[in-house]
């Protein structure tokens, strides 16, 4: 149900998720408080467990479970599963199952992050609500079926395991280091990586340009790329979802396909799948 500006007010089986709202509210709260309590140390704690958690978001969490772009070793495949929770962005079973359905209703109404209800809803406000018809488990599973099957990868989907993970890291980087270091390693990095992630699903269905004529609005956003390990090349990758690299032009900088291309050389990433050769 669109308003006249081409904005969408909720539908009618979505319900605002006062503990989403309440976490996301505080998180951003305790990463402005920890931008006033620097150290050199809390910076590389925000740097590792940035590229660590958003590698598992990239590596593990998309192309490698939702796309199925790759093959690993099983134990690789629970590394970046455990990497990717750490992001706090869902379970990897929610999370696999929801992109599953952006790509399948890309920029219409079943889109969780539909970029024609608007910049703010697509960027934030759809992690607000609560809507059965891409949040119930059977919904998820009907999506994921791969991960819900594999009985660690469920495990990791549970939300005591979620909240577990994030307060162990937490509770260590705080008794070895010092509180600063636990903001930064913390809530500092979840809201700067939130954002970079929710760029992807706003600032790349909106502005950049296009290798491919598609049929919804994701465009590549060059300076989306960088600060997500190449995701932001989303027109590139709405074109062929099922390979793994996301630049296709020499200098479309992709770290995620690095990484891929790195396991590959040493004999851990196999069966990978490439795009046809881009033509002008």
């Amino acid at each position: 149900m669109k308003t006249n500006k081409g904005r969408a007010a909720p539908n009618e089986s979505e319900e605002l998720d006062w503990g989403i709202i309440v976490f996301l509210t505080v998180a951003h709260i305790l990463a402005i408080v920890g931008l006033f309590n620097f150290s050199w140390k809390a910076l590389a704690a925000f740097a590792i467990f940035y590229v660590i958690s958003g590698m598992g978001i990239t590596f593990g969490f998309h192309r490698l479970f939702t796309h199925r772009s790759f093959k690993v070793p099983k134990w690789i495949e629970y590394v970046a599963a455990f990497a990717g929770t750490l992001a706090l962005q869902g379970s990897v079973l929610q999370w696999v199952a929801h992109h599953r359905m952006h790509h399948a209703f890309s920029d219409a109404t079943r889109d969780p992050h539909d970029s024609s209800r608007g910049f703010w809803f697509s960027h934030l406000f759809w992690t607000c609500y609560n809507d059965p018809g891409r949040d119930d488990f059977a919904v998820q599973k009907k999506f994921a079926r791969d991960i819900a099957a594999d009985r660690v990868l469920l495990f990791m989907s549970h939300d005591a395991f979620l909240i577990g993970a994030q307060l162990a890291l937490g509770t260590a980087l705080w008794y070895f280091f010092g509180v600063e270091v636990m903001l930064w390693g913390i809530f500092v990095r979840l809201v700067a990586l939130y954002h970079a992630t929710w760029f992807v699903n706003s600032a790349a269905h909106l502005w950049g340009y296009r290798n491919y004529e598609v049929g919804d609005r994701a465009t590549n956003c060059w300076w989306v790329g960088l600060i997500t390990f190449g995701e932001g090349w989303h027109n590139n990758h709405h074109a062929f979802s099922n390979v793994a690299p996301a630049g296709h032009r020499w200098w479309e900088i992709d770290t995620t396909w690095m990484l891929i291309k790195t396991l590959s050389w040493v004999g851990l990433a196999r069966d990978i799948k490439l795009p046809p050769p881009y033509k002008s």
